[in-house]
C-alpha cells in the first residue's frame, strides 16, 4: 500500500496520473485530502466508483514506477562515476609512466637531462621576466618576444636532438 511520504514526494506527477486514469477526478478532489491516504482512497472510490483494492494498486504501480526510476538514474550516476575512476586511474597511469621514462632518460644522459633544465629554466626566467615587467613599448615588446620565441624554438630543436625518438 501507498503511504504518505510517496504520496507526497510524487504528488504532482500522481495528481496528472489519477486524472489521466479516472477523468472525473478534479484538482478539487485531489486537493483536499490533507495528506491522509484512506481519505484520498475514500475520495477517489466515492467520485468514480472503483474499488479500494483496484485504486491501492494504482497508486501502488505509480509509486513502484517513480522507484524504478530513481534507481535507473542511480545506476547511470553509478556508471558516470565508474567512468570518471577510470579515466583518472589512465591518467594516472600515464603520468607514472611519463615520470619513468624520464628518470631513465636522466639515468641514461645526466650531462643532457641538466643541459634541458637548465634551458628550460633559463627560457621559464626569460618568460616570467617579460611577463613580470612594466609595460615597455610596443616595438620593445615586440623585439623581446620575437627573441623569446626564437629562443624557445632552438632549446625545442636542441631538445628534439637529444631526446629519442618516441614514435
Amino acid at each position: 500500500m501507498v503511504n504518505q511520504q510517496v504520496l507526497a514526494g510524487k504528488w504532482n506527477e500522481l495528481t496528472g496520473k489519477l486524472k489521466e486514469k479516472w477523468g472525473t477526478l478534479t484538482d478539487d478532489d485531489l486537493r483536499n485530502f490533507n495528506g491522509n491516504v484512506d481519505q484520498l482512497v475514500g475520495r477517489i472510490q466515492r467520485k468514480t466508483g472503483e474499488t479500494r483494492e483496484a485504486i491501492e494498486e494504482f497508486l501502488g504501480e505509480v509509486a513502484e514506477e517513480g522507484s524504478d526510476i530513481v534507481s535507473q538514474l542511480g545506476g547511470r550516476v553509478q556508471e558516470g562515476a565508474a567512468h570518471a575512476a577510470d579515466a583518472a586511474r589512465q591518467g594516472y597511469e600515464t603520468l607514472r609512466h611519463g615520470y619513468a621514462e624520464a628518470e631513465r632518460t636522466i639515468q641514461h644522459r645526466p650531462g643532457q637531462s641538466l643541459a634541458v633544465a637548465f634551458g628550460l629554466g633559463l627560457l621559464a626566467g626569460v618568460g616570467a621576466v617579460l611577463l613580470f615587467r612594466d609595460r615597455p613599448s610596443e616595438s620593445a615588446l615586440g623585439r623581446g618576444r620575437a627573441a623569446t620565441e626564437q629562443f624557445g624554438r632552438q632549446m625545442l630543436d636542441a631538445l628534439a636532438a637529444i631526446l629519442p625518438n618516441r614514435s
